[in-house]
């Protein structure tokens, strides 16, 4: 049963010149919205070129919507600047300045650095005390946002990341980090994206004992093994917010297989884009072999002529992970992202139907 603490949530993304996911979501439907992304440039915190039309979208939703609470998210894959903001009390303190500024009529902060330490882009500066700098910062976020105001993290799933095998824990203080916050927005998606070696799923539900990556990585590549993995390190499940992919990913394979593509080697990855994309364009077309598998409990699609391989999710999945996340007592879900939805909205209504009932 949906609560006052509940989060149903989607990432609304600033690349998207078009309100429309804005302007068309049905009142009542999401209790929060992630504005992504505001970034740092040259030592100093902005909002993307196309923020005023869509912070007006927002504000005119909030006006028929008058229960969602919008979050202004700080960062994403590939933003730069987080290490050297968080360095010392004086870059920490401007920082917060700035952050406090330019969210202004939001409802709250997400951070989304991606990530501290390692795992993120390259070329992006990491330092080994990034670690307790991140806590730090988040400390002083919170102390300057107030007890009304959300204070919210994106944090990581895949256990492939840039440099290879990646650990969570490596990245941040899970457990201390975890009580300065509101809630976590677990990443569990990209958990099969181009650093991996075979064509896999890119948000499997429960670990596939037939995935070739090492078992120590496998046991947490996964949904349900993410989950398990942040509360062992402290994260409560209540305070745990499941993400759900409205993206696919896409693979070049060197053969079928057994298994349409499944954990073959891969040669190359494809953009598939969202879930829209992949109904108009692919679920139509008879040459794509349609299939399922039933511990990931993913779809996934195979064109034999072009070897490629797609990993996505559908109402039916998206519903099954949402049943968990409900059964076990987390604190919502939420999708990457507003978007990736077809015009029916058909999985925002499977991801939020476990929370309400009806819908």
């Amino acid at each position: 049963m949906i609560t006052g603490k509940t989060v149903l949530g989607a990432c609304f993304h600033a690349a998207d010149e078009s309100t429309d996911p804005i302007d068309t979501l049905p009142p009542g439907l999401l209790s929060h919205v992630f504005y992504a992304f505001a970034t740092i440039e040259d030592g100093r915190l902005t909002l993307p070129p196309q923020a005023p039309a869509h912070l007006a979208a927002l504000a005119a939703r909030k006006r028929v919507d008058p229960g969602l609470r919008t979050v202004l998210s700080i960062g994403g894959w590939g933003a730069g600047g987080f290490s050297d903001a968080a360095l010392t009390p004086r870059s920490r303190a401007a920082f917060v300045e700035q952050a406090l500024a330019l969210a202004d009529g939001f409802d709250g902060l997400d951070l989304d650095w991606e990530f501290p330490v390692s795992g993120g882009p390259a070329e992006l500066t990491h330092r080994p005390e990034d670690r307790r700098n991140v806590t730090l910062l988040t400390e002083q976020l919170r102390h300057g946002l107030g007890p009304s105001r959300l204070l919210v993290a994106a944090l990581p799933a895949g256990r492939l990341q840039t440099a290879g095998p990646y650990d969570p824990a490596a990245s941040y203080e899970l457990a201390a980090f975890a009580d300065v916050l509101d809630f976590v927005n677990l990443m569990t998606y990209d958990f099969g994206t181009g650093f991996s070696a075979t064509a896999t799923f890119n948000a499997p539900l429960a670990e596939v004992a037939q995935d070739p990556l090492e078992a120590d990585l496998r046991r947490w590549n996964n949904v349900i093994g993410a989950v398990d993995y942040y509360e062992r390190h402290g994260v409560p499940r209540d305070k745990l917010v499941l993400g759900v992919p409205f993206y696919g990913r896409g693979f070049r394979v060197a053969s079928a297989g057994e298994q349409a593509g499944l954990y073959q080697p891969q040669t190359g990855t494809v953009d598939v884009a969202d879930w829209r994309d992949i109904k108009r364009n692919l679920l139509t077309d008879p040459a794509w072999q349609q299939h399922r598998h039933p511990v990931a409990r993913s779809p996934w699609l195979f064109h034999p002529d072009t070897r490629t391989f797609v990993s996505y999710e559908d109402a039916r999945s998206v519903e099954e992970r949402s049943v968990f996340a409900a059964g076990h007592g987390l604190r919502g879900v939420f999708t990457w992202h507003l978007a990736g939805d077809d015009d029916e909205h058909t999985l925002l209504a499977a991801m939020v139907s476990p929370f309400r009932p009806g819908v």
